[in-house]
Formats: C-alpha cells, structure tokens, sequence
C-alpha cells in the first residue's frame, strides 16, 4: 500500500473530456477477456495488454494501471437464436447480437514489478477509488462511435411534405381487393397505385433483372404525380403500408391515406398483406445475404486458420473497410512496411503520446492481428447456423477511427464504396510516409498515365498525371454470348416469363471478355470542341490513352454502376471472363515520337478571362462597414472562395499579420482551396477536372460544377495540359515498373444495387488456393467469383 501511497502523484482522476480506454490495447487486439487481461494506464487511460504494458512504462514511466479481467460465465447450450423481425441491431425484434455473458474482476497493479493490490478495498486511497470507480462508469473511447451502433435501426418514416396537399383527380377509378395487373405490362407483381390518378404500375427494376419494369417511377417522371402506395401492403394498420414519394425519393408516411385510399373505393380494414415493403425486403437480404455466387452459400467451406487467415469483425456497414485490408495486408509492400519489418514496439516508440491517433501504429497493429496468427484461432462455441469451427475475427475499431477522422462519410455507420475507401487509405498512407518515399507501400500500386491529343492541325499534346487504379468501361457489344442473350431474351417475350419468378441460374447475363474492357480504354476516342491553340478555335481531336509505367499491383476497377436514362444509377448484370494471367505490354505509351509537333502552350480567352479571382460586392461591403480596410476585405472574400461573412471575417483575423496582407491582388490564377477540391471529389469528379473548373470559376463550387457539366470534355482541356518533349521515365518519377505480365491473386466483390449498400467480400489467392474473406468468416474458397468482381487485384510476374 506504500508503494501506492508513494506514486499517488501519478494518478488522474478522469475529467469528461478524458479519452478513457478500457476495451481494447492501443497496440494489439488484447482485450479483459484475453489470457492476461487489459491494464488501464490511470494517468493518460490508455489501456494495454499484458505483454506490451511494460513497454508503456518504459516509455512514458506511469506506473499505476487498473488490471481488468472477464472470465466467462457458464450459458444453457441450447439457448434459442430468434429470428429477427425488425432492421435494427441490439433492439428487441432485432438481429441477436447478444454475445456470451462475463464476470469481471479488478485489481490495481504497480509496475515494474507487477505488485498487485484488490480493488474494491477500503484500504486504498481515496483518490485511487474515485479514480477507478469514473473509468469503470465511463463509456469507453473505443465504443464510443459503437454506441449509436449498439442501437442501429433503420432510419424512420417521416411523413411527406406532399400528403396534406395531394390533389387526386375524378377519375372515376375503383380498385379492387384483388387481381392487380400492371397498366402497361404483365407484372402481378411489385405493383404500386398513384395517389393522385389511381393508375396501377409495376415497381423499379433490380439490378439482378428481378423486380417491375419501371413503369411506376416512368408513369411519375410524365406526370409529377408524387405519391405511390404498395398494393398488398395495405392492412387496417395504415402506417405499415408501404408509401413512396418519388420526389423525396424516400419511403414516407401519408397521414390522409385512409381518405387518400377512399377516393378508389378502396375499404383498407378488410384487405390483407400480400407483399413486403421496402424495409423488410431490406431486412429479408440482410437476414439472409441470399447473394449466393459471391459468398458461396450452400458451399461446405473449409474454415481455415492461422497467420494470415485472421477475419475482421463487422463494426456495422464496414464490410468495404475488412474486404480492401485483407487485400492489401496480402500485399509484400504492405506486409513489409507494417509487419515483417516493422515491430509493434518500434511503432509505439516512434508514436505520439496517444497511439490511437497515430495512423502508423494503427496500421501496425492492424498488420500484426492480421498476419501472427495470434488471433486467427478456432473459439470453444461453433457457428449456430454450420455447427463448424468458427474464429470471432478482430474489430478494427481503432484503425477506423484514425484513418477516417475528418472524413464525414468514412467515419459514419453508413455502407461505403470500397474504391473510394482504398483511394482514401492510399492517399493518408501517403501522406504518412512523406518523409520517407523510400517505405510508402502505397507507391507499389502507382503508374504514369499518358493522353496523347491529337489535333486536326496534325500538332500533338500530351498530358500526363499519376493514378493507383485503372478504371474500365464495360463494353457489353463485346460480349460473347450474343446468340444465347438473343434466344433468351426472345424465349422470356415469347413466353411472358419474368425473371424475378426465374432462378439465378435460369437467367442469361452477357459475359464479356476482360480483353474487350482493356481494349476500350486504349482505343481511340474522339472530342469533339476541343480547343486548339494552333488554330485559335474548337475542332475535333482524338485522344489515345497509354500506361508509362507499370506498378507492382495493378488494381482494375470494373465500371458496373452507370447512370441511366434520366440519370438514375443502374449496376450492369454482366459477368466478366477474367483470365488468372494478363498481360499489358501493348497498353505502354511510347511518349512524343520523331517527326511529331507539339500543340503551342496557351489557353482559351474565355477560360483566362474566367479564371480571374472576384470578390463578392456584398461580402466586401459589409467586411467594410465593420472597419477593415478594402484590400484586405477583397483578399478574404477572394481566399474564402466567396463562401460568406463569417468565413472572410475568420480569414482576416487569422492573416492581419500575413507579410503580403497590403500587397495587390494577382491577377494570375490562384491555385484552389483544396477543400472545394475534395468537396468536387467526394461528387465522383476527377481532382484534375475540379481544379480546372474551380479555377474558371472564381472558386466557387456550385459555378464549377454547372462548368464541369457545361464542359464535358473538361479532363482533355488543354488548360492544364503539361505538354512536354520527352517522357520522364518512371525511374526518373519514383514510381515501379516492369514488364507487363500480371497474375491474378484478389478480388472485391459487391452484392447489392448501389456502392453504398449491400455488401462486400474478398476473394484471396494465399498458397495456391482461393480463400474467401467473409468479414470474421475465412474459410478455403471452392468457387471464387471471378467473373462478379468489382475490383480486381493482379501482381506484376517478373521475368
């Protein structure tokens, strides 16, 4: 107790604002259930596991840690899993996330030597108890983002803003009880009433081919009538029904549908439920993930464990998070940087005070759970639905939490785009080895790009820019399967069959050859208004695009999601013939060649001309009238992009002292705030393209964005072009290159009819066998989907 007494100075009472962790070890994924259990440093609440809490000490000399251990209490084994009946997650009806139950035990341990003391006891000093008692009640950091989680449900109806002044027209139309029929096909199916006109049409179309024929969404687009009701989900319960409002684009609630319904003769407390609404179609795909293909259900898979086979849990929506780390801790460049050559401790030593900000060691601890195999082993409980052996993964909570902090859509619960997270990761990664380029695994996935422009005057252009992906169009003319599409698709009009009655297997899906994507990004393309600076005025040109270097990994990105007609997103049912080899030579630019003359520099007048910085009027006169002097007004509304008078007031309190703050205004193009240009990236615009278009447009990023669409050929402008004589070659740029021959060893795949929803799996090929990457679930794959892929993974074969 001395010894306590005597290093009493070294104890914190934790304040609100205090990052208390008590869950997880900074470094590793111990937890209090693990062997030795968790210490909680009870000066900076860090928490560690039994084997790194030393090195805590030695670096920072804290020695008074709160020592919490769980033990597991004995459950009935034939304890009944309850089918959920709710979208939500840890609420009664919901999915059963309910995890074994533990005893909790305590102790306060004084290091280096480990003594031990119990806790409660009255015998310790009071600023021990009051200390250890706010941890213990506190929520911890690393569950903190999981508290909204822990209640997820989805989001509710809201009633529409369109209810209350509906106008039905006197048609003179009665629904019947039963027997519906599409107006414009033969769908019995999915149909939906319009409130306003009482026409009955079929639902949307899945990606999948099931579902109507858009009928529906079409009939509102002609007509603007904005609500629809599901027919056979109507019941005497109104507010279950299944109410759509196709300009809020969302599934609402009609507070006058009871006299919304009458208006058809329809008596709503005698019908009966015959359909699912939206939300428990939702619900019925995350119950059962009946993606088949892709997770190979039905499939005996071998579940496989040890270093390298270590699953992740879902932390809710993070599939696309487990499904790019697991490729790329498959990687040499990955494995190198934050495992085989970088130990736990060294990372830690060179963290900052608090290593669960620093990305570096959460990328260190994340390479080791992955790839020592200390956590890839099989738990005493097997899976409830296999009655297989089954591994319970490590939650990369952490990791996610540095990686996505300032990112809003990243650091949500919501589903995200798995490239645009690996794009993210590499960018961060990046910026983290800066200091040494020498170790940036992400530079292995990097590759020059060449566009060679050539004008009608016969003069060339080239511009060059770095990338990490190659993104493919899907060009389904090529596909090889012409004849049986066209007898299928004959058989199903004949026939009056509908695909959502048909099996998966039933349905015939264009294939088309990997070969015929990669054609399609290399072949010639024309552009049309092209802006010539050799001949002073638009023409057409035609663009060639090559590779002038090739990377370690190539990654392919397979453009699956388009806009349809009336720019609706639609996700192409094809399949992709990919070969388990590849080979790029022929995609390699050659650079300016003999005999070819460049395009003169310059830009188009009306581009110079927009390009100019302009302060806002309004925004300088009232910066004026509080006191500040013109030029500075006109600077801070110029630098804020013109975004307002709190944001220009902000600016000049922070740069009244700025050397140049009484220099004039340029009159060059100003480089962009590189905030408006991420705002234009996160709208799936090209980074080259928003600047140019920031550019000729003041900043502004409502204008650069009716620019861009005003400018479609904006990323072959010959604003930014870097016209040069030679090529720099890749050894010259600092990226890899080699031959052209790759093979291929990863594939992310997505279920689900948009990026932002579904669900995401790796396919891995570890010791020449596929292996499937399932969230927490790893097992040997039998049938890996090769031709379902969204992003495909392919190592450089050297010579």
């Amino acid at each position: 107790m001395e010894l306590l007494r005597s290093n009493l100075s070294r104890v914190q009472i934790p304040e609100p604002t205090h990052r208390i962790y008590k869950h997880e070890c900074c470094l590793s994924f111990d937890t209090p259930r693990s062997e030795g259990g968790l210490f909680v440093d009870m000066n900076s609440f860090l928490a560690f596991g039994k084997d790194y809490v030393a090195w805590n000490h030695e670096k920072t000399g804290n020695p008074v840690y709160l020592h919490i251990k769980e033990t597991p209490k004995s459950v009935p084994e034939d304890r009944p899993l309850k089918k959920p009946t709710l979208l939500a997650i840890g609420v009664d009806g919901g999915f059963d996330n309910s995890e074994t139950e533990y005893e909790e035990s305590y102790s306060i341990v004084i290091l280096p030597d480990f003594v031990s003391l119990p806790f409660p006891s009255v015998e310790l000093p009071e600023k021990v108890r009051i200390a250890v008692d706010t941890v213990l009640s506190a929520v911890g950091a690393e569950r903190r983002e999981q508290v909204a989680l822990a209640a997820w449900t989805a989001d509710e109806k809201k009633a529409s803003e369109h209810a209350l002044t509906l106008q039905q027209i006197k048609s003179g139309v009665v629904v019947p009880p039963s027997g519906w029929k599409c107006a414009k096909c033969d769908k019995k199916e999915n149909l939906w009433l319009n409130l306003t006109d009482g026409m009955i049409l079929c639902g949307r179309k899945n990606w999948d081919g099931t579902g109507g024929n858009n009928h529906a969404v079409e009939h509102y687009k002609e007509t603007s009538y904005p609500l629809a009701v599901k027919l056979g989900t109507i019941t005497a319960d109104l507010e279950s029904a299944d109410v759509y409002s196709y300009p809020e684009d969302d599934s609402v609630l009609d507070p006058l549908l009871a006299q919304h319904l009458a208006h058809f003769g329809i008596d709503f407390s005698s019908l009966q439920k015959t359909e699912m609404t939206t939300a428990e179609r939702e619900l019925d795909q995350n119950t059962n993930f009946d993606w088949n293909r892709i997770q190979e259900s039905g499939k005996e898979l071998v579940p496989v464990f040890g270093p390298g086979y270590t699953g992740l849990v879902n932390l809710g929506n993070s599939c696309y998070l487990a499904a790019t780390m697991q490729i790329l801790f498959s990687t040499h460049s990955f494995i190198s940087r934050y495992f085989s050559h970088q130990s736990l401790k060294l990372a830690f030593e060179m963290a900052p005070a608090d290593p669960t900000l620093d990305l570096n060691m959460q990328l260190t601890k994340l390479g080791h759970g992955l790839l020592s195999g200390k956590y890839s082993i099989p738990v005493t409980e097997k899976d409830a639905a296999t009655a297989e052996a089954r591994q319970e993964g490590i939650p990369p909570r952490m990791f996610k939490s540095v990686v996505a902090a300032g990112h809003g859509e990243f650091s949500s619960m919501r589903q995200q785009d798995a490239l645009d997270f690996f794009l993210h990761l590499l960018d961060k990664v990046e910026r983290g080895n800066n200091t040494r380029p020498d170790l940036d695994p992400s530079r292995s996935f990097k590759f020059g790009v060449e566009e060679k422009i050539l004008c009608s005057s016969g003069k060339v252009s080239y511009n060059k820019r770095d990338d990490c992906i190659l993104s493919l169009n899907i060009p389904l003319q090529e596909a090889t399967n012409k004849d049986e599409l066209e007898a299928f698709n004959n058989q199903t009009a004949g026939k009056g069959l509908e695909e959502n009655n048909m099996s998966t297997d039933e349905i015939v899906r264009p294939r088309v050859p990997l070969e015929a994507c990669l054609a399609t990004f290399a072949s010639p393309e024309q552009i049309h208004d092209y802006y010539s600076t050799a001949l002073k005025g638009k023409t057409t040109a035609i663009k060639t695009t090559g590779l002038t270097s090739f990377p370690d990994y190539l990654v392919l990105h397979m453009r699956k999601f388009v806009m349809d007609a009336g720019w609706v997103p639609k996700k192409l049912d094809v399949y992709i013939d990919v070969p388990d080899v590849i080979d790029i030579s022929h995609m390699r630019s050659k650079g300016l060649q003999p005999g070819e003359e460049l395009l003169p520099d310059g830009v188009p007048e009306e581009v110079t001309e927009t390009a100019q910085p302009v302060a806002n009027e309004e925004i300088v006169a009232q910066l004026v009238s509080m006191g500040f002097n013109q030029l500075h007004c006109q600077k801070a509304a110029i630098n804020t992009s013109n975004a307002g008078v709190e944001e220009a007031t902000n600016w000049l309190f922070s740069h009244m002292d700025d050397p140049d703050i009484d220099a004039p205004i340029s009159h060059q193009a100003s480089d962009v705030d590189q905030s408006s240009v991420d705002t234009l990236i996160s709208f799936g615009f090209a980074e080259e393209v928003g600047r140019k278009a920031l550019k000729a447009s003041g900043g502004d990023i409502e204008k650069a964005t009716d620019w861009i669409f005003n400018n479609p050929n904006a990323s072959v402008s010959d604003m930014d072009v870097s016209s040069s004589s030679s090529a720099q070659t890749p050894a010259q740029t600092g990226l890899p290159d080699g031959g052209g021959r790759y093979k291929l060893f990863g594939i992310v795949s997505h279920m689900g009819t948009s990026t932002h929803c579904g669900h995401y799996v790796a396919h891995i090929l570890k010791e020449g066998r596929w292996v499937i990457f399932n969230d927490s679930k790893v097992g040997i794959s039998t049938d890996p989907p090769k031709d379902m892929g969204y992003l495909y993974f392919f190592q450089r074969l050297d010579n």
